[in-house]
């Protein structure tokens, strides 16, 4: 089928109780690993790229080759702009052919954010394009962005923050980081059940790599219907490599690496989809 966009799989997550998985893909055996994890669970999947992956790969490739994986493939497939850096970034997003963008103010003060995201929805409105917005800071490193203290999402501000930009998601702050965790970290959970009450849209957590099983687990069942993924399956990718050079040194075809790295990206993703409970859901 067709890439679709973010709207009707996350409605449905909302709904059911589960959430999507989304995951950053950095070449092409990552995305197509991504998409055969999605098929053999039935479970409807997002693709997502950062501003520096778009950087190193451009907007037009990444859409092509997910546009080729997802028309072959029975489930539902999204390919999303994460962390959009720009207004000018997303529209050329919406121009190559993404289905789903995330513009990302919350590095700005809640007016400045809440201008920024809805010039952005308000263009991707227009092109039946689902947006992404985020309120309250992430911690660590994600691209360019890095936040200087975690800084968790106001419930009240979240309710004024989607009606006045009428995004279709929304990404709050509750404690997690971008990266993997130095420590354990203080989730505020409570936080989720706090905010999906005043709040319309489906909530997306960030900064899920090196959660625990059971974190995820409780920020899906308190309203979380999107997670994303991406430090973890780059890591699964390079190690994979790593083992195979340190095995057998000799190794010089990168298709050979390529193998391996498909293989060790699509058993992460499958963990990470029943995990969060988006298996079977595309049946």
């Amino acid at each position: 089928m067709s890439l679709v966009t973010s709207e009707q799989m996350l409605l449905d997550a909302q709904k059911g109780g589960y959430a999507v998985g989304a995951f950053n893909v950095e070449n092409m055996e990552m995305l197509k690993a991504v998409v055969a994890a999605a098929e053999e669970l039935r479970a409807p999947v997002m693709l997502q790229t950062t501003p520096s992956t778009v950087k190193y790969g451009t907007l037009e490739t990444y859409y092509a080759m997910a546009a080729a994986e997802a028309e072959k493939a029975t489930v539902p497939v999204c390919l999303h702009l994460d962390h959009g850096s720009s207004y000018e970034l997303v529209l050329q997003a919406i121009r190559a052919g993404y289905t789903s963008v995330m513009i990302d103010g919350s590095h700005l003060d809640f007016e400045s954010n809440i201008a920024l995201t809805k010039r952005a929805a308000d263009a991707a409105r227009a092109c039946n394009i689902t947006v992404e917005g985020e309120l309250g800071k992430v911690g660590g490193k994600e691209d360019d962005l890095e936040a200087e203290a975690d800084n968790n999402t106001d419930p009240m501000q979240a309710k004024e923050f989607v009606e006045r930009t009428g995004v279709h998601s929304l990404a709050i702050g509750i404690g997690t980081a971008h990266g993997f965790y130095a420590t354990t970290p203080v989730l505020d959970k409570e936080r989720i059940s706090e905010v999906k009450e005043l709040v319309s849209v489906p909530l997306v957590l960030h900064g899920a790599s090196g959660l625990s099983d059971e974190d995820v687990r409780e920020c899906v069942s308190r309203g979380m219907c999107k997670v994303n993924f991406a430090t973890e399956l780059r890591v699964a990718y390079t190690d994979a490599g790593k083992k195979l050079l340190k095995d057998h040194p000799d190794t010089f075809d990168p298709k050979k690496l390529g193998t391996v790295g498909m293989e060790a990206v699509k058993q992460f993703v499958k963990n990470r989809i029943l995990v969060c409970g988006c298996d079977h859901k595309a049946d």
